[in-house]
Formats: C-alpha cells, sequence, structure tokens
C-alpha cells in the first residue's frame, strides 16, 4: 500500500491535472445543462402568462353570459307572468261568453218554438198606423241586438285566441333563447375550467422545472467544491489510456432499466440526455467498483443521491448513483470488484438501481466499451 501511495505521489502533478480537467469540463456541462432549464422555466412563465390572460378573458365573456342569462330567464319569467294574468283574462272572458251564448241560445229556442216575427205579422197585428211603427222599431231592435250579440260572441272569441296564440309564440321563442343562453354559458364555463386545469400544470410544470434548476446549480456548486477540495488522483498500475477497453466489470447484476443517451425523463417527463445506464437491483444489494482506482467523491450529489466517483486514471473516471448508503470515502484506493455502496433509490430516483457512468475527460460516453 506503501508503494502504491508513493507511486501516486510521484505522479501527482500530471494526474491532479487530468482530474482538474475532468471536473471543469463536468462543471462546464452542468452550468451549460442549468442555462437551458432556466430557459425551459422561462417558456413556461411566458405560457402561464398567455393562458391566464385568455383565462381573463374566458372569465370575463362568463360574466357576459351569465348576465345574458339572467336576462333572458328573467324575460322568459314575464313571459309566464304575462300568461298567467292571460289565464285570469281567458277565464273571465269565457264566463262573459257563456253568459251570451245562453241569452242566444235562448232567443233560438225561442224562434224555434214561437216561430219568427215578421213585417207581415207587425202589420196585422197593429191596432194602428203608430203601433205599426213601434211594432217595426222594436223588431228591428230585436234582430239588430241579436245580430250585434252574436258578433260580439265571435269577436271576443278572436280576441280570446289571438292573444293565447301570440303568447305561446312568444313563450317558445324566450325558451329558446333561455336554452341557447344556458349553452353559451355553460360551453364558456367548460373552456375555463379548460384553462384552470391547463394553468394548474403549468405551474406545476414550472415548480418541477425550478426544481430541476435548483437541483442542477447545486450539482455545479458540488462539482466546484469538488475541483478545488480534491487532492486525490489514481495513478497505479493498470490506468486506463482514454479508449475503451472492455476491462471493467458490472458494477452490479441486473437488468438494463434505461440506456445510455437521449430519453424521455421518468420524472419531468421531458426529453433529457442520460449520461450513463440504469442497472436494476434491489435494497441493500452491494454495488462493486468496475475497475481499480482512487474514490476522489463520495457523498451527496442533488440529482444522483448518494454517488461514489472513482478515478480509474488516463482521464477516465466512474460514477455510482442513487446508492442507499456508501461503503468507501474520499481518497480511499480501491480495487476492481471491491464494495463501495450498497443499492438505493436516493436522488431523482423512480426505484432502486445503480446508474453507472464513465466518464472521458470529464464528458459522459457510452459505458458499453468498457464493459
Amino acid at each position: 500500500m506503501a508503494a502504491m501511495i508513493a507511486m501516486g505521489s510521484a505522479s501527482l502533478p500530471v494526474a491532479m491535472a487530468d482530474d482538474t480537467e475532468d471536473l471543469e469540463a463536468q462543471l462546464e456541462d452542468l452550468q451549460q445543462q442549468a442555462d437551458e432549464q432556466q430557459a425551459k422555466t422561462d417558456e413556461i412563465q411566458a405560457n402561464i402568462d398567455s393562458v391566464s390572460e385568455q383565462l381573463r378573458v374566458l372569465s370575463d365573456s362568463v360574466s357576459e353570459a351569465e348576465a345574458e342569462y339572467a336576462e333572458v330567464s328573467d324575460a322568459l319569467d314575464a313571459t309566464e307572468g304575462k300568461i298567467a294574468a292571460n289565464q285570469d283574462l281567458l277565464e273571465e272572458t269565457e264566463q262573459r261568453l257563456a253568459v251570451k251564448q245562453k241569452v242566444l241560445r235562448t232567443r233560438v229556442r225561442d224562434i224555434y218554438m214561437h216561430g219568427q216575427l215578421s213585417y207581415i205579422d207587425v202589420l196585422f197585428g197593429a191596432q194602428d198606423l203608430s203601433d205599426l211603427f213601434t211594432r217595426m222599431e222594436l223588431l228591428t231592435r230585436v234582430l239588430k241586438q241579436d245580430y250585434t250579440l252574436v258578433n260580439q260572441v265571435i269577436a271576443d272569441k278572436k280576441v280570446v285566441e289571438d292573444a293565447r296564440d301570440a303568447l305561446e309564440e312568444e313563450y317558445a321563442e324566450r325558451k329558446e333563447l333561455v336554452r341557447e343562453a344556458a349553452a353559451r354559458e355553460a360551453s364558456l364555463n367548460a373552456k375555463r375550467a379548460e384553462k384552470d386545469s391547463m394553468l394548474d400544470k403549468l405551474e406545476n410544470d414550472k415548480e418541477l422545472s425550478q426544481q430541476a434548476y435548483e437541483e442542477l446549480l447545486a450539482a455545479s456548486k458540488e462539482v466546484e467544491n469538488l475541483i478545488e477540495q480534491s487532492r486525490y488522483v489514481y495513478s497505479g498500475e493498470g490506468a486506463f489510456t482514454g479508449t475503451g477497453s472492455g476491462e471493467m466489470i458490472w458494477p452490479i447484476m441486473g437488468e438494463i432499466t434505461s440506456e445510455f443517451g437521449w430519453r424521455t425523463h421518468p420524472i419531468y417527463g421531458d426529453a433529457r440526455f442520460h449520461s450513463g445506464i440504469d442497472i436494476a437491483g434491489d435494497y441493500g444489494v452491494p454495488i462493486h467498483a468496475a475497475a481499480a482506482g482512487q474514490v476522489i467523491y463520495a457523498g451527496w450529489i442533488s440529482g444522483y443521491g448518494n454517488a461514489v466517483i472513482i478515478d480509474h486514471g488516463g482521464g477516465v473516471s466512474t460514477l455510482y448513483g442513487h446508492n442507499e448508503s456508501l461503503a468507501v470515502g474520499e481518497g480511499q484506493i480501491v480495487s476492481q470488484g471491491q464494495v463501495i455502496a450498497y443499492c438505493g433509490s436516493t436522488g431523482n430516483s423512480t426505484g432502486p438501481h445503480c446508474h453507472f457512468e464513465v466518464r472521458e475527460g470529464g464528458e459522459p460516453v457510452s459505458p458499453w466499451s468498457y464493459l
């Protein structure tokens, strides 16, 4: 062990420079991601402002529709009041008609029973010329009264029927206006509810985006601290040269649940670059070092949760994220296959697994050429 430390001390300046470049590249990448996340947050805020304005316009339209509905409903109520009043008038008119019809029926019955008076009856029944004129005047008045009575009955009946027809037509029109106003109000309320739901989603998206942005800033800050605090760089026997060697072992055996490259983020739902591979595992399953090296970080990194970073020399490093607990500390020399952590689901994770990264010069590369 002393010999290994001595060898590491001999190559410390060069190895530290490589490691610093690695961390600085990682810092630049995190800062770029943070800028992109902030731009996304700004875009979401612009959408929130737009939907809020649409919601305001819709709310004004709903208020207008409610006022319109109240107006036509009042008009319908007024028409119903007119119909009720007209019904009273109908009943009163029908009572008058019944009386007139009774008189008319009586007159007809009398004519039927006694025969219709004629000018000849009046002429022969008159006592003198004066009596004749009197009888003729009485007969004229009776006939005129009979005629007027019949026409009045017909006229009254027509007035009642016309009033009823007009009110029924007005009621039907008012009822249709109420139906249209109610449908418009319901449609606007449905649109307003849709915009409310959209606004809630945007607010939630903004919160998640802001959280992701803050986590990226925190991760960037931690990498800055790593650059300043890192004093250990592995340069032992078998250091990598920066090209895929295929000599790394699997840190844990399990199903690959997420590949290296672009994917739909399981938490945020948007397209994001996945800088490693996810290997499924149960809580507490040991995580092994993929190759020999020196631990340059062991602790919490936002997003990664409990993480271990091992420098393997030659600009190659590996990262093991989302661990339940850690078994190594910073500066520790580890051998290939040594237990360095235990599987978990810390940080931004949807279940227990090992997030495994390989980086060359700080840039993430596909782990497949190393495994």
